[in-house]
């Protein structure tokens, strides 16, 4: 399945083991059972630092707080209560002194609280360390949760604790516990008749708990409108309200809901289909995302919103159910899995929504009905927490959440819908782990005869989307500076989803000073807010640029030449990072030729995306800036060169390459196929090519493809005719009439700067021909007829044939009169005698003499 769950803890194996050893060695004593029910052991929370905290209850009833360290793996006892009560809530501080405890009366034996007559919910604070006074912070007839702080500090031990306690009266309070160290060991509460506190929240409906952030997030209803609302707590013993958001979700009715406090027994667990789910999920990259799920009104269909906030839309999403028999006993599940959102419900649908890139719905990977993907999920309610953890009440397992990647190369492989392809080609790549092996993977099937992909192109999505995640971790803000997709609108129905986008108010930041997280979530505040143009990176002024230079060397004329210089640094600096990329030496013949224009091309567009950034990415070191440039330019060539490598290695080509004395073979027919599909790849978007690229595409051309199909191939350029290319087909295919014409039809279509050199190379009268008429037209260019007084001694010519002999006076008498006009560089055997002995060859071979 495209989820996999990794099992981080397990009550049933890190801690019933302890337990039933323990039983073991007290009844050999003789001693009486430390375990009643197996029934009663149950997980309690779990806190900033990783630790749990579990619970059982012995013969007696008593009730039982152990811990179990991430760290060590091993489990500590906390604290005995030696009352029958059923536990509500708990949490223990960092240091393991301080235990805070929430209780109800125990409906077993329908006893009242012994302790505190005439109250339903009993909230004490317990010195553990040792076990020493017990303090009763509330006792009222409402539930309470409690959680202590966890602040990221050096100072060890902490001079104060604090404690948030939350209560069913919806109202959530901060007690300030100062401590003192006796003896070294012995931790007293200082002051434990008044413990100073704030009032951080009043009248809400619905709170959720990030540990790892140390954030509280809570939504007030204010006219029937359900205002969102952020405190972040901080080490130094303050706490600020973040931002407020409207949200357009109706929560009058559903009543009062905690998310992240512990484990609620409270709830009735069949019953949370009927209720609405909420939940916020933020990531590293600035993001915050709302997602929510109504009741359920229907059971042929699932309607949920997300909101994302970093964008400033929402989309809802309408979700066919796959099997409208099969009884929905819990509620959806939505999981953070960082760039990703997984939102599923047991039996019936798994979506994927890339929270990064939401814009296009092919982004995200959408799973209906009967499937591998949908069945294998747990069929019970779990709980997304930070960090990708996932925790199972029910089993008492924590998870961490992982997208598994052979699963979704698979996926790729297997399935026909162009939606699908694509959202799991961003799924696979956005993973990060062991990105090069991935990369060789999906360069394998593209390698295959796979199926075509109507609605983008394979080649061209897999190049700019690996390029894009290759620097995207080097610096935030790059969704909108660099392109991640070559598919800029999607119009296709998606099976099974329907979809609506709205626009929604962004969250009001009530504080100036920003850091981490709140400086990037701003930031992308700040750009939908005021609506920047379009700042993606494109190369249509590579293009110009590059048409530019090819057109002055042509001339001759070239700009300034530390313009010049610096774009050919660039180049070779691509060409070094290319070469330093494989250490064994690569079997395909690229990158072993100067190719000009393709250098100018790679490095303009290093030169062109450099700046791009430089004026976007104010905040970071210019050495960085043109680091990430080369990378990115590197990375694109790289993998053209992968994709090719691939298909060299694949069909074992090595030395047996381009020996025209005998027929083309499969495999370099498929060579040239996969040749053509990057090109046309690379064209489309302008890219430049790994030099040397165009040389071997058309070499391969002229041996597997028929003249008619070959030329129709040059004259559309697919095929380019490289100086290399034409210099080793005049020196490797002999004079036979098929080669004579193929020969001909490739000199006529050179351009004269280059035609002029292949000539040469070429000892047929045809070649003859060809060169003899570019210097007759080079000096008849600006001949003017004159009055005609021949001094030319015709006893030299050995030929009568008078309409020749006239003409080659002419030429004869121009050559003497202006040099300059016929010199050409490297023909210096060509002129009026040439010209007469090729004329005189060529008409015998059309005459067959």
């Amino acid at each position: 399945m495209a989820l996999r769950l990794v099992t981080d803890f397990d009550l049933g194996k890190d801690v019933l083991p302890r337990l039933r050893a323990q039983r073991a060695e007290a009844a050999g004593r003789g001693g009486a059972d430390i375990l009643e029910d197996y029934n009663s052991l149950r997980l309690l929370n779990v806190e900033r630092n990783g630790n749990i905290i579990y619970t059982y209850k012995d013969y007696k009833g008593n009730v039982i707080f152990g811990l179990y360290d991430c760290q060590t793996r091993e489990n500590e006892h906390l604290y005995t209560f030696e009352k029958d009560l059923q536990v509500v809530s708990c949490s223990v501080n960092r240091e393991r002194t301080l235990l805070a405890a929430s209780f109800v009366q125990s409906t077993k034996e329908g006893r009242r609280n012994e302790l505190q007559p005439g109250s339903k919910c009993l909230t004490l604070l317990i010195e553990i360390h040792p076990v020493n006074n017990v303090k009763v912070l509330k006792a009222i007839d409402s539930y309470v949760w409690v959680q202590f702080l966890y602040p990221h500090t050096e100072r060890h031990p902490l001079p104060a604790n604090r404690l948030l306690l939350v209560s069913e009266e919806r109202y959530i309070e901060q007690f300030h516990i100062q401590v003192t160290h006796e003896d070294e060991n012995r931790v007293v509460v200082k002051n434990s008749g008044h413990l100073p506190k704030d009032r951080i929240a009043e009248d809400f409906t619905w709170a959720q708990w990030d540990m790892s952030e140390q954030r509280l997030y809570y939504i007030e209803l204010k006219k029937c409108k359900s205002i969102l609302k952020c405190i972040q707590f901080y080490a130094d013993e303050n706490f600020s309200l973040m931002f407020e958001a409207p949200l357009d979700i109706p929560l009058n009715d559903s009543g009062f809901k905690l998310a992240n406090f512990g484990y609620d027994y409270c709830q009735d667990q069949e019953k949370l289909s009927k209720h609405p789910t909420l939940c916020v999920f933020t990531s590293h990259t600035g993001s915050l995302c709302v997602c929510y799920c109504p009741k359920f009104d229907s059971l042929e269909q699932i309607t949920y919103s997300v909101f994302y906030f970093h964008k400033g839309y929402s989309k809802t999403f309408t979700a066919a159910l796959g099997r409208t028999g099969s009884p929905m006993t819990t509620g959806i599940t939505f999981l953070n899995l960082d760039y990703y959102v997984a939102v599923y419900l047991p039996g019936h649908f798994f979506h994927l929504l890339d929270i990064q890139h939401p814009d296009l719905a092919c982004h995200s990977l959408f799973q209906t009905g009967n499937s591998e993907m949908v069945d294998l999920l747990p069929h019970r309610p779990l709980q997304s927490l930070p960090g990708c953890l996932v925790l199972d009440w029910c089993s008492g397992k924590l998870y961490r959440a992982h997208l598994n990647q052979s699963y979704l190369l698979q996926f790729l492989w297997n399935t026909c819908q162009d939606c699908e392809k694509m959202a799991a080609l961003h799924c696979v790549l956005s993973c990060g782990q062991n990105p090069r092996l991935l990369e060789d993977k999906i360069i394998q099937w593209i390698s295959e005869p796979v199926p075509a992909c109507h609605s983008f192109d394979l080649i061209q999505e897999f190049i700019i989307a690996s390029a894009y995640w290759s620097v995207y971790p080097e610096a935030t803000h790059l969704d909108r500076l660099l392109p991640y997709s070559s598919v800029h609108t999607w119009n296709e129905e998606i099976p099974g989803v329907t979809l609506v986008t709205e626009e929604i108010a962004l969250p009001v930041m009530r504080v100036h000073s920003f850091k981490g997280y709140w400086e990037k979530l701003n930031s992308n505040l700040e750009y939908v807010k005021y609506a920047k143009p379009h700042l993606r990176y494109h190369n249509s002024v590579v293009k110009r640029e590059w048409q530019d230079l090819n057109s002055e060397e042509k001339t001759g004329k070239r700009r300034s030449m530390a313009f010049v210089r610096n774009i050919l640094d660039n180049a070779a600096k691509v060409i070094s990072n290319l070469e330093a990329r494989t250490l064994e030496p690569r079997l395909a013949p690229l990158l072993q030729e100067e190719d000009s224009p393709q250098r100018l091309l790679m490095g303009l567009m290093v030169s062109e995306l450099r700046d791009h950034l430089l004026r976007h990415l104010q905040g970071m070191e210019k050495k960085k800036i043109e680091h990430m440039a080369l990378g990115y330019v590197s990375k694109l060539l790289d993998l053209m060169c992968c994709i090719l490598e691939t298909s060299w290695k694949k069909h074992d080509l090595r030395s047996r390459i381009l020996c025209f004395n005998r027929p083309a073979s499969v495999a370099e027919s498929s060579i040239f196929h996969i040749m053509t599909r990057i090109l046309e790849a690379a064209n489309s978007l302008f890219l430049p090519l790994p030099p040397g690229f165009h040389t071997l595409h058309t070499l391969l051309g002229v041996h597997c493809l028929p003249l008619h199909n070959l030329l129709h191939y040059i004259d559309n350029r697919v095929l380019l005719l490289t100086e290399t290319a034409v210099t080793r087909l005049m020196k490797d295919l002999d004079n036979t009439e098929k080669n004579e014409k193929l020969k001909f039809s490739i000199v006529v279509r050179l351009p004269p700067c280059i035609g002029q050199k292949i000539c040469r190379l070429w000892d047929h009268p045809m070649s003859s021909n060809i060169i003899s008429r570019s210097h007759v037209t080079r000096l008849l260019k600006n001949y003017k007829k004159q009055p005609w007084n021949s001094t030319i001694d015709k006893s030299s010519f050995r030929i009568e044939f008078l309409p020749l002999n006239y003409f080659i006076e002419i030429l004869t008498d121009l050559e003497s009169s202006n040099q300059a006009l016929y010199v050409c560089e490297g023909h210096d055997h060509v002129d009026a005698e040439f010209v007469e002995e090729a004329a005189l060859k060529h008409t015998t071979m059309l005459l067959g003499l």
